[in-house]
């Protein structure tokens, strides 16, 4: 809709998890890196978690894209208690015959982890929304692991979720499991100077100004959202739309804050929750920190390039 007017390839804001538009903010290169170095290293549990929207799938997706051949990756994306066993999911994971036999599930699972080894090959098995699964089920999974042998780890398991996911693997019962964990990364929001840069790097890489945000517009869409990847991306995009329904050249803080206004009008919103009787005209007062923050970490990256 408003691609071709701002020469835009694609869609910059999409909510859709596409690895290719991973920003590296501090927390996210951490989490990919420690992702890496923990299936390098054979590491039995990996465990990533983040609030709603904070790019934990997108993290996820980029290790799968870049993963080396010698490594068999299963995903169970959105694992519940009430759609089957644990076992009917690993191996559908793996594209292995369900059995309504659990034991048979097992050692045919059991089968291709050796049959994976023989060739050289890692098997990791990567469960997204983690925090879904009970403590039992959880278990299930500890004891999955213990297929190895004395130097190599057979299975790696990465959980995906959550702050949930850690309350439930704080429970005494699953000690053992915890135990287990060799590396955890927790992704934070954004920082004001990351939401510019999530914002830019986006729209760069689909061929956008990287002024189409001007920095008030970025300081806005930090305020509103608290610098979660994928409410910057609701809020970016309605923007653009409302944006070119008028018809200007670039986005201002202005419309972003129409689009939070319009949606908390409607009682359905997201982002950040404002008092009545709030107007546009203060957002310059109350975004004025924000903005600083922005324009002089752009001031610093331009004295370092001279």
């Amino acid at each position: 809709m408003y691609k071709k007017f701002y020469g835009l390839s694609g869609s910059p804001f999409s909510l859709l998890p596409d690895a290719d538009f991973l920003f590296y903010s501090r927390r996210h290169r951490r989490a990919v890196n420690l992702l890496a170095y923990g299936i390098f290293t054979q590491a039995g549990f990996i465990v990533i978690t983040g609030d709603v929207g904070a790019g934990k799938t997108t993290v996820v997706r980029r290790y799968i894209k870049s993963a080396e051949a010698d490594v068999a990756v299963g995903v169970i994306s959105n694992p519940s208690p009430t759609l089957g066993r644990l076992f009917s999911w690993v191996a559908m994971a793996y594209d292995l015959a369900p059995d309504p036999d659990d034991a048979k599930v097992y050692h045919a699972f059991v089968a291709f982890l050796l049959e994976q080894y023989a060739k050289g090959r890692r098997t990791v098995l990567i469960i997204d929304e983690a925090q879904n699964l009970s403590a039992e089920t959880l278990e299930d999974l500890r004891m999955l692991s213990n297929v190895n042998n004395e130097k190599d780890q057979l299975l790696q398991i990465v959980l995906v979720g959550q702050p949930e996911l850690l309350e439930t693997l704080n429970r005494p019962i699953l000690r053992q499991f915890a135990q287990r964990i060799a590396v955890h990364c927790h992704l934070d929001p954004l920082v004001p100077v990351e939401t510019a840069a999530y914002i830019r790097h986006r729209l760069a890489v689909v061929g956008g100004a990287p002024d189409l945000f001007d920095d008030a517009a970025c300081a806005a869409v930090h305020y509103f959202t608290g610098g979660v990847p994928r409410l910057i991306n609701l809020l970016c995009d309605q923007s653009l739309v409302y944006a070119f329904s008028e018809e200007e050249p670039a986005i201002s803080g202005e419309v972003v804050a129409e689009v939070v206004l319009d949606r908390g009008r409607m009682g359905l919103t997201p982002f950040r929750k404002l008092p009545e009787g709030w107007r546009i005209e203060n957002l310059a007062a109350e975004t004025a920190a924000i903005l600083t923050e922005i324009q002089l970490a752009a001031k610093f990256e331009s004295a370092t390039k001279k």
